[in-house]
């Protein structure tokens, strides 16, 4: 492709992708992840990952898109936010932000896969593929590098102009574009996501998180009938997910309300008061959280958790 070609395609893209409701885009060149790669290493190695041994699997994927799409070229990311202008009542057990509506593996992906559609039209075949936590992709790490914003103490991304209540997708193609450069790390010295983790699943220092300790693992990922006694007192009420590091987050009084109707928070989760958590039925669970991410934990994870902050 010519400069002109690259260019007229990279405008274009941003431009659909805002048109389709993204936040905003990066663009990086394709290319193995070799500081990445040390870093990650190193993570596993520490079992950071607690039980969720899958990240183990497909380590070089992980760190090269070439053997996920070949002769790629570029990496898209694409922000869409869901922060929510409705939120849960004080007097209910909590849940992460990202779960007040329907889940956001399809409604993303679907707007990548025209997007992607679309620019086939526009330019001809293309070999590339759309993710949405779809394949072994550090998608953080590729949103850094595509300019999107820097990855904070919290280790989830932060854009100086939204915050970090967004979701990440990614677009792999084996075309050249226009490459966006990082930004600087403006979280300083601030310690406040560290502090106020209370479970201390970030590190000391930031930018290093512990996932065996963080409560959005132990009510989601961590699939054992039961939570570890070492964190009973420490859950605040999170029943699904955990927002606290990014609640307390200065870049987050930034973040504006999303305009995504699938997001909205169901009027059937805002009207849940502890006591009709604590008395849910297998029958209510499906039908109230159908669709929704808190699927996910099913109904005797969520039992779990609601008997664990109970105790």
């Amino acid at each position: 492709m010519t400069d002109n070609s690259k260019s007229e395609l990279t405008s274009w893209i941003k431009t659909r992708a805002v048109e389709l409701g993204f936040l905003a885009v990066g663009i990086a060149k394709s290319e193995f992840l070799e500081e990445e790669a040390v870093r990650l290493r190193a993570w596993l190695d520490n079992n950071y990952h607690g039980s969720m041994t899958y990240l183990e699997h497909h380590f070089e994927k992980r760190t090269d898109p070439s053997l996920l799409i070949a002769n790629a070229k570029s990496v898209i990311s694409f922000a869409y936010n869901y922060f929510p202008e409705e939120q849960e009542a004080q007097d209910s057990y909590k849940i992460s932000k990202y779960a007040y509506g329907r889940d956001y593996h399809k409604v993303v992906k679907k707007k990548l896969v025209i997007l992607f559609k679309e620019m086939e039209e526009k330019i001809g075949p293309v070999n590339g593929r759309c993710f949405v936590d779809s394949a072994p992709i550090m998608e953080r790490e590729w949103a850094k590098r595509g300019g999107l914003g820097w990855i904070g103490k919290h280790t989830l991304l932060i854009n100086p102009k939204h915050g970090s209540f967004f979701f990440l997708g990614e677009m792999i193609i084996d075309k050249e574009l226009i490459y966006d450069e990082p930004i600087s790390d403006y979280c300083g010295s601030c310690t406040k996501c560290i502090t106020a983790c209370p479970t201390d699943a970030i590190t000391e220092k930031g930018f290093e998180l512990d996932a065996s300790k963080c409560i959005s693992f132990l009510t989601i990922e961590n699939k054992a009938d039961t939570i570890p006694e070492a964190f009973a007192g420490q859950m605040e009420d999170w029943i699904f997910g955990c927002d606290i590091c990014q609640d307390v987050c200065p870049w987050n009084r930034f973040s504006e309300p999303h305009k995504e109707k699938d997001f909205a928070l169901r009027s059937s989760i805002a009207e849940l008061k502890k006591e009709d958590w604590e008395k849910l039925t297998q029958e209510e669970f499906d039908e109230i959280f159908f669709g929704t991410p808190i699927k996910r934990t099913g109904y005797k994870g969520l039992q779990r958790n609601i008997d664990f902050v109970v105790k």
